[in-house]
């Protein structure tokens, strides 16, 4: 039997544990990089919007006016701006931009829970359980940031905002699996909106300052590893405290987080709430080099109000949940000021083809309107339930052909019609914008198995 030799601890570890250079700096967030490496103003950026429980397609970008009443719900749809394109009535701004995005209607999987549904969409691969929100499998953010961890823009390389409390990697199948925790994204924890919101982990903490700067000149006289690094784990270390120590210690990081650089009119635009801040922290972010930013849109509720009782927290628009109609409604007003004037904006700025907008749940809702009584409202009201099996997406940007929907589904938005597409065509789609070479590359899982990026699909022709 072969005994493989452990490295064991060297000086870099001993001084790490007892060292307090690191306490504000969120280590776990940020991937590896190259410290000679830097960020051009042409690599390409995704900003992922997720909308988490699954936003009903036939009330949004799929409408059916033609369908029985059961099934089209209480909504009309309207023209945009390209014939032949109908929306929802509840995103008449997002009406008027059309040939600023594509919407694709044709993807679909297997798994109706929550949990199997992030899983699936979120790593393009069947997950071993159908319910939970643990990844077997990379989220594709963690795989672009694991190949992308050589870009250095002076913000983390791949950043994720969400609500207070749901800043666990696994509250929304965020997993790294087998890459690691170098590769979760640097969480951005609250509402922008808010006047106390303030991003944690960008400065160093009180009285800390000496102490580093004694612990760094003791780490530059013994700089070597008491045994051989054969796993790079040192250097590895050496790449994060640099890393960690630019962000507390400059004003780049802090300055690419700070809206208030920017105009009161443009804040305005976006809408004061947190959907609309989040949207133009997003464009922040990428603008300086951050390379993947994903946004969590759930509660809409604007700061200082309460959520209403008809209402949901999420996308998840069961009838015991919400009233679908009034909240989807409300959620929509905030979704069309939020996403429209990010598009416009990436637009005006030249933004629109580095950086490639995605905005999706994990699938989409149930073709016929179920009456429940609410658990909040102790009424019957209208809702809809989980469906896998056809959903829409909005894209934008990426310099990609938009002003088009792609694949269709049935009369009564039940299933694909048209161009039936997976959920691996997609991630195709968005790697193949960030120039990685998804196809012939693999990661080692838990056991050292090569594991291809995707299980399968192929880059959307039609956006191409």
């Amino acid at each position: 039997m072969s005994v493989q030799r452990c490295p064991g601890p060297n000086r870099r570890d001993f001084l790490r544990f007892g060292s307090v250079a690191f306490a504000g700096a969120g280590l776990s967030g940020l991937a590896p990089f190259r410290a000679e490496a830097s960020t051009s103003s042409n690599d390409p950026a995704v900003i992922f919007v997720w909308l988490p429980g699954g936003p009903p397609h036939q009330d949004t970008f799929d409408m059916k006016p033609d369908a029985p009443e059961e099934f089209r719900g209480a909504y009309k749809p309207i023209h945009t701006n390209v014939p032949g394109i109908d929306i929802c009535e509840h995103m008449p701004k997002l009406a008027t931009q059309a040939d600023k995005y594509a919407l694709i209607r044709s993807v679909s999987h297997k798994f109706a829970d929550h949990g199997g549904g992030h899983k699936k969409f979120l790593t393009g691969r069947d997950p071993l359980q159908p319910v939970g929100f643990v990844n077997d499998y990379p989220m594709v953010g963690s795989m672009a940031a694991k190949m992308l961890a050589h870009k250095h823009a002076g913000v983390p390389n791949y950043i994720c905002g969400v609500d207070g409390g749901r800043q666990g990697i696994d509250v929304f199948s965020f997993g790294a699996s087998y890459l690691g925790p170098n590769t979760y994204p640097f969480m951005v924890v609250g509402d922008p909106s808010d006047r106390k919101f303030e991003i944690k982990n960008l400065s160093l903490l009180p009285g800390t300052e000496e102490k580093i700067a004694d612990r760094l000149a003791l780490l530059d006289k013994i700089n070597k590893p008491l045994v051989s690094d054969r796993t790079g784990n040192a250097a590895a270390q050496d790449i994060h405290r640099e890393r960690a120590l630019e962000l507390v210690t400059k004003d780049s990081a802090r300055g690419a987080f700070d809206l208030s650089k920017e105009p009161e009119k443009l804040r305005d635009r976006y809408g004061r709430h947190r959907y609309g801040q989040r949207a133009l922290l997003a464009r922040r972010l990428v603008e300086h080099g951050a390379s993947w930013v994903t946004m969590v849109l759930e509660n809409a509720t604007p700061p200082g109000e309460q959520m209403q009782q008809d209402h949901c927290y999420n996308w998840d628009s069961h009838a015991v949940n919400c009233h679908i109609f009034n909240d989807t409604k409300y959620k929509l007003g905030f979704l069309d000021q939020a996403i429209s004037a990010l598009i416009e904006d990436l637009y005006l700025r030249g933004l629109d083809r580095r950086v490639l907008l995605v905005v999706t749940g994990e699938f989409g809702r149930t073709p016929r309107v179920e009456y429940q009584k609410g658990t909040q409202t102790k009424v019957t009201q209208p809702g809809r339930d989980h469906w896998p099996q056809a959903m829409s997406i909005l894209v934008s940007g990426g310099g990609m052909k938009m002003g088009q929907t792609i694949g269709s589904t049935t009369s009564k938005a039940e299933v694909p019609k048209d161009r039936p597409l997976i959920v691996e065509d997609l991630w195709a789609t968005v790697f193949h914008h960030l120039k990685i070479d998804w196809e012939n590359t693999s990661f080692p899982d838990g056991t050292g198995r090569p594991m291809p990026m995707l299980p399968d699909g192929a880059p959307i022709k039609e956006l191409l």
